[in-house]
């Protein structure tokens, strides 16, 4: 924790090594799905990261201190999901009726937009829906988070794997400029 602290990247793949795998299950016992629990486990490594300074291996061994944080975070998360509201069914119909006519992408022409239709249409529906919600339709990451029930960091990756599969996919300089944006 030492060398973390002073900022040792090698020392933070070793803390990682040594103890991932424990934080992982106990994430996973905790959270409802894998995607939560992948979440948790890097937002408590970096969370470690962070506090490094603060461990004192005179008052306790590296295990129990970082399932000290392990346990703090997971607690923290689990509250946070209690309080969040539930959606309800009438919101759930107002999310799935947002408009799936053809969307109109400005500055592109019909073509254009038929591609970029049809390239979404191949995404996993989590990334196509982050995109979707995101970039068509307004809606921030954070809210996108709150409508999917899904951690923000899930919802971060799902638009980054999204996009690059749409950039890896596009065959128009024009599609890479929207989705490069």
């Amino acid at each position: 924790m030492q060398q973390i602290a002073r900022g040792d990247e090698s020392a933070v793949a070793e803390l990682y090594d040594r103890f991932g795998g424990l934080v992982f299950r106990v994430a996973r016992q905790l959270l409802p799905t894998q995607p939560e629990a992948e979440d948790a486990v890097q937002e408590i490594f970096v969370r470690l990261w962070q506090t490094a300074d603060r461990f004192d291996p005179e008052r306790a061994k590296l295990v129990t201190w970082v399932m000290l944080i392990a346990r703090r975070h997971l607690i923290d998360q689990l509250r946070r999901k209690s309080v969040r509201p539930k959606s309800t069914g009438l919101e759930q119909d107002a999310l799935q009726a947002i408009p799936q006519a053809p969307v109109k992408f400005p500055g592109h022409r019909q073509e254009q937009s038929v591609t970029i239709e049809r390239c979404l249409a191949d995404l996993p529906e989590l990334q196509r829906i982050v995109i979707e919600r995101s970039y068509l339709q307004g809606f921030t990451l954070r809210e996108v988070s709150r409508q999917l029930d899904a951690p923000l960091g899930t919802v971060k990756s799902a638009l980054s794997r999204g996009l690059q599969k749409l950039r890896d996919r596009a065959s128009t300089s024009d599609f890479k400029e929207w989705a490069a944006s």
